[in-house]
């Protein structure tokens, strides 16, 4: 069991494949102009993960290691048709929003990746929980870039006005995140800047190209900053941030990193044969 909590951790924190891992970026950019977007197409996501991880595993040892990633693409293609045949059904609306990236999901690198790297070489229930870990991080990471966007470009979490939400306008909410920020009837020039502040945020009204295309390299590139101003804070103090970063390295000689997309496809090794050995056996005794 602590195998399988440390595969949900891994997915969620130390190799979040949106944040950490950068991968999975065209359904990360295109689909989180909403909170419910975001959240909707991660648990699809999740959903295809798990299950496809789960039976790759089972049938890793029955699969031929030729045809691996052509068996592996028709596992998650069918999980992939019956997410969206369900979300059809059940939830059109959602199914609408998200369109065509529903289908998407079967050319998912971070789908393709687990497969290859973990669920292909593991029993089937850390490989399970490694998909719903993976899964729930890219759930929470869509979840976070999409409510930022919906908040900032529309004035609304997941479909509802900030005024019904927190019974004020979305100037004054931000308003007041503000004061709690800065300490009120500050003096001198701190003082004067709250004042300036104050007014621009209490006639605050959303920003509309956050929800656009460009808002979702704004929020992205945001988040990303922040979490390198943690990893360099934390570096500056000693500890071990070696975990903690954005993207590839680059470095594959030395790169410890087994859920890594590049490695989809290993070299196949030489197989010497018996036959092969005699010839090469007859070969130096000739030279000789």
């Amino acid at each position: 069991m602590n195998k399988c909590v440390e595969r949900l951790y891994n997915g969620l924190i130390k190799e979040n494949p949106t944040f950490v891992l950068m991968l999975g970026m065209c359904p990360t950019l295109a689909v989180t102009t909403s909170a419910i977007n975001g959240l909707g197409m991660g648990l699809s996501t999740m959903v295809v993960l798990a299950l496809s991880n789960m039976i790759i595993s089972a049938l890793r040892k029955i699969i031929p290691d030729k045809v691996r990633i052509p068996a592996y693409i028709v596992i998650i293609a069918t999980f992939v048709t019956i997410v969206e045949l369900l979300m059809h059904a059940f939830v059109p609306g959602l199914y609408s929003a998200l369109g065509i990236y529903i289908s998407l999901i079967v050319v998912n690198c971070i789908i393709l990746g687990r497969a290859e790297s973990y669920a292909s070489k593991n029993p089937v229930l850390p490989s399970l929980f490694d998909g719903i870990g993976m899964g729930l991080g890219f759930t929470m990471a869509l979840t976070l870039i999409g409510l930022l966007r919906e908040f900032l470009g529309a004035g609304t979490l997941f479909g509802f006005a900030t005024a019904n939400i927190f019974g004020d306008t979305f100037g004054n909410v931000l308003l007041n995140v503000f004061h709690k920020a800065i300490a009120p009837n500050s003096k001198g020039i701190l003082g004067f800047f709250e004042e300036i502040v104050s007014i621009e945020l209490g006639s605050f009204s959303p920003v509309g190209i956050l929800v656009m295309a460009p808002g979702a390299f704004f929020v992205l590139a945001t988040l990303t900053m922040i979490q390198n101003l943690i990893k360099d804070k934390g570096a500056k103090a000693g500890k071990d941030t070696s975990k903690i970063g954005s993207g590839c390295s680059s470095d594959c000689m030395n790169c410890k990193d087994t859920s890594c997309s590049k490695r989809l496809v290993e070299p196949e090794k030489e197989v010497i044969t018996e036959e092969a050995e005699d010839v090469k056996e007859e070969e130096v005794k000739d030279e000789q």
